[in-house]
């Protein structure tokens, strides 16, 4: 709960119930204790099991631990979970409704299961107050509006349009009828720079409320933020847009090249391994 913000008495229920309290044959032969299915991505253990189909792949962990912690990761570095990262750690009827709404699982009851067994043995009594809880991923990716001082680069350009921050990186969104020619004019930059800022061989037409940086992005994201898990047709230059790190480092922390596709559930790694 301290390293990851999710409620004790949620992660206690969750693995009450995907285990069988500990006597499933996944938390007994593979110490799985989430049913968590192995997706594109796990390159560790495995186990076949008959879930939703016969002989699906399992990931197999080497301790409880570790699936505690992979089941705490599985929740944090998705999307479709990242407002679940905006409520109280202590509400967890909140919490539980929410995971229904995600669709964590397809028990239509599953929300009612877990608060019923949190409360039929007192697991919130886990959700003690405790210090240095992580601040929400969504609260680390939103973007910040900055009011550049007189006299520096921004400063002109800024009392025209909104400029914002993400990562300690400037940007703008553009408006109908910018080019990356018209919008280097007006922040003082040669074309090539913003092109070089955005990580682009060329220029090409900008889509109204696209992203664009107006100074070089950082080499890693920012701490709180090690990771990514993508979504369905995600990119590593979206994500590195997404987080204002550089596409280079991307490929580098990841072994990638930047056109290399990404299937869902991939782990994209956003700061030094």
């Amino acid at each position: 709960m301290q390293e990851y913000g999710i409620p004790a008495s949620i992660t206690l229920a969750q693995a009450c119930i995907e285990s069988g309290n500990g006597t499933g044959r996944l938390a007994r032969e593979a110490n799985n204790h989430f049913g968590i299915k192995c997706h594109n991505n796990w390159k560790g253990k495995t186990i076949t099991h008959t879930d939703d189909a016969p002989n699906e792949c399992f990931r197999k962990y080497n301790s409880v631990e570790e699936s505690f912690k992979d089941h705490a990761e599985f929740l944090r570095y998705r999307d479709r979970y990242a407002f679940l990262f905006d409520l109280s750690p202590y509400d967890y009827k909140g919490w539980a409704q929410g995971l229904k709404k995600a669709g964590y699982a397809t028990n239509p009851q599953y929300a009612d299961m877990l608060i019923k067994l949190i409360e039929d043995y007192k697991l919130y009594e886990y959700d003690r107050p405790v210090t240095n809880l992580p601040v929400s991923p969504r609260i680390l990716e939103q973007p910040v509006i900055i009011h550049p001082e007189a006299g520096s680069p921004l400063f002109t350009a800024s009392l025209s349009r909104i400029i914002y921050q993400i990562n300690g990186v400037p940007y703008v969104a553009a408006r109908p009828g910018d080019t990356y020619s018209s919008l280097a004019r007006e922040f003082r930059l040669f074309r090539r720079e913003i092109l070089k800022f955005n990580e682009l061989k060329k220029n090409q037409p900008i889509e109204p409320g696209t992203l664009v940086y107006v100074a070089k992005k950082k080499k890693q994201s920012a701490k709180g933020l090690p990771k990514h898990i993508c979504e369905a047709d995600e990119s590593l230059f979206a994500i590195s847009q997404r987080y204002g790190v550089r596409l280079s480092y991307l490929c580098t922390y990841n072994k990638l090249h930047r056109n290399d596709y990404l299937p869902e559930g991939r782990e994209i790694l956003l700061r030094k391994p």
